[in-house]
């Protein structure tokens, strides 16, 4: 856990908020952040963080096709990312296809990159 939190500090986040190739999206809800994603120009998906109180409320599908009309309004005809072993099935539930062998990162399960068509 704590390699996987090592690069979630104030000063990263205010340095990928102020990246002007990507652009970072919030889910807010009565004043409380229930989502933040993050997506490049070129479309890949480099946050995708939904909070337990959110799950199962639409919130993360919500915030995958804001993420992808980002980046398709930016020129990206493909997203790609990088998905969890927990994750997988809702990406590939919302088109996504795995693009490539199981990686580990950050200690933590497997990952699977994977993309989508945009068009």
């Amino acid at each position: 856990m704590a390699r996987w939190l090592a690069n979630k500090t104030p000063e990263n986040l205010r340095a990928w908020i102020a990246r002007p190739d990507a652009s970072l999206l919030v889910a807010v809800e009565d004043g409380a952040i229930l989502a933040v994603g993050m997506v490049s120009d070129a479309g890949e998906i480099l946050l995708n963080y939904v909070s337990p109180s959110a799950r199962f409320r639409g919130v993360s599908r919500a915030l995958l096709k804001a993420l992808e009309a980002r980046a398709r309004e930016r020129g990206a005809a493909i997203a790609t990312l990088e998905s969890t072993e927990t994750a997988r099935r809702f990406y590939l539930s919302n088109g996504y296809v795995v693009t490539g062998a199981a990686t580990g990162k950050f200690g933590m399960r497997s990952g699977y990159r994977v993309s989508k068509a945009l068009a």
